[in-house]
């Protein structure tokens, strides 16, 4: 093999390790800081809540599942103490005026996020929508969820109390 053949069959296989998806994130990684501009102005950052425990939301105008979450959400932050817990959520539809339209119909008491470009849900390996992700005080995933039923507010609560009272 020439030295020039070894130059392309390595070059390929950096292409090939630089175009791989990124892994999903899975409990016991840790959340990627990320800071954007926010829906109701300002800037969002995640950083800005370490020592909570964070329910961070990935959601979309055109997910059903996610319209069903957001009043759930907005309980769950409302049930836990804010100096303990915060509901944080970054919208990624490329068309940022239809996530402020969704959320005027739709209020919630909770930071979310634009990123029309995904981003932030690439460096979390975000495949559908709704994903989840809860975050320890630490910034340490603990647990991921994706999709949105339900029943699952009650299994959320159950996971956000144990996190909330293990950091006290």
């Amino acid at each position: 093999m020439s030295p020039f053949s070894s130059f392309l069959s390595i070059a390929a296989l950096v292409v090939c390790a630089l175009a791989a998806p990124i892994r999903a994130l899975e409990q016991g990684d840790a959340a990627p800081a990320f800071s954007a501009p926010g829906v109701a102005g300002g800037v969002v950052s995640l950083a800005s809540y370490r020592g909570k425990v964070v329910y961070l939301d990935f959601w979309a105008s055109w997910c059903g599942p996610c319209a069903q979450s957001l009043p759930a959400l907005e309980r769950l932050r409302r049930e836990f103490a804010a100096g303990d817990f915060q509901v944080v959520a970054v919208n990624v539809d490329h068309n940022t005026a239809l996530a402020k339209s969704f959320l005027r119909r739709r209020p919630v008491g909770y930071p979310s996020a634009l990123d029309p470009e995904g981003a932030i849900p690439g460096r979390y390996g975000v495949e559908s929508m709704p994903t989840s992700f809860l975050i320890d005080r630490d910034g340490i995933v603990r647990h991921v969820h994706r999709g949105f039923r339900a029943e699952d507010e009650a299994l959320l609560r159950e996971r956000i109390q144990g996190l909330v009272a293990a950091g006290r």
